[in-house]
């Protein structure tokens, strides 16, 4: 007992190395900055691969500096330092060399072209009102406005003069209109008397009811839509502003139905200005 209570007491110590050691922690960080780098790389081989060059002009004038970095300092002791307030505002200048703040040409052009854009779109609404009278009494007779409707596209103001079961606008198979067709064209030369814009017209006819090694609706939709240039002529458009006469056969149809009389149309286009 007395040799058991005289035994040195020992006691271990264990030695605790903070942070792993000799490297710590410096490489997550320098991993995490690598990555982001390559991230960025990445990203910026996608954007030069998927972006047009008028595309690329644009993030690149995104991130250009609109204001100086360093002022230029003059050797003078005055208010301004030896400089002018036309200094300063040479520094406060965009991508187009004028100062910020004031439009260039570029930008003064394509702000007119928008306003002249808007306003012949404006125009054409007017026209299309007029014709069909949305805006109050219509310029046509209740029979006519059976047969025309109207739409406002990337070309320009459609007019569509179309045939109904039981109201052709052709006489058979002819090129000769019949009255409600010459009322509605002749209305149209007169109302579009109002604008300069060029003029387009179309021919289309539904498919007939057996295939025919000569499909005579080429030759058709072609005369017909001849014959209603003519009739706009006579009724007052200038022949100079009639820019294409075409016949589509039955290439273009309106109705799912091949053979359906709505597909029977010609087509009145009041042809938009490139700006």
């Amino acid at each position: 007992m007395g040799t058991h209570a005289n035994a040195p007491v020992i006691i271990k110590r264990k030695k605790i190395i903070a942070a792993g050691g000799h490297h710590g922690g410096a490489w997550k960080v320098a991993y995490a900055d690598f990555v982001t780098a390559m991230m960025a790389f990445f990203l910026l081989m996608w954007l030069l691969n998927a972006t047009t060059e008028k595309q690329r002009k644009g993030i690149s004038d995104y991130f250009a500096p609109t204001i100086p970095v360093a002022r230029v300092s003059g050797g003078g002791d005055g208010m301004f330092g030896g400089d002018s307030m036309l200094s300063d505002m040479s520094e406060l200048r965009d991508a187009s060399g004028l100062p910020d703040g004031i439009p260039g040409p570029e930008t003064v052009a394509g702000g007119e072209a928008a306003a002249a854009a808007a306003a012949e779109v404006a125009t054409l609404r007017d026209i299309e009102e007029a014709l069909l009278g949305t805006g109050g009494e219509s310029m046509l007779s209740q029979e006519a406005l059976r047969h025309v409707i109207t739409r406002l596209t990337d070309e320009g103001l459609v007019i569509e003069i179309f045939s109904t079961p039981d109201g052709p606008m052709f006489l058979n198979d002819t090129t000769t209109p019949l009255p409600v067709t010459v009322e509605l064209v002749k209305m149209i030369a007169r109302i579009s008397a109002i604008v300069s814009n060029r003029v387009a017209i179309a021919g289309h006819l539904p498919s007939r009811p057996s295939v025919i090694i000569n499909n005579p609706n080429w030759d058709l939709s072609s005369d017909r839509a001849m014959a209603i240039r003519l009739l706009l002529e006579s009724g007052g458009l200038d022949p100079a502003r009639v820019q294409r006469v075409t016949g589509y056969a039955d290439r273009q149809l309106v109705d799912p139905n091949p053979m359906a009389v709505r597909n029977d149309r010609i087509e009145i286009t009041l042809l938009r200005t490139k700006f």
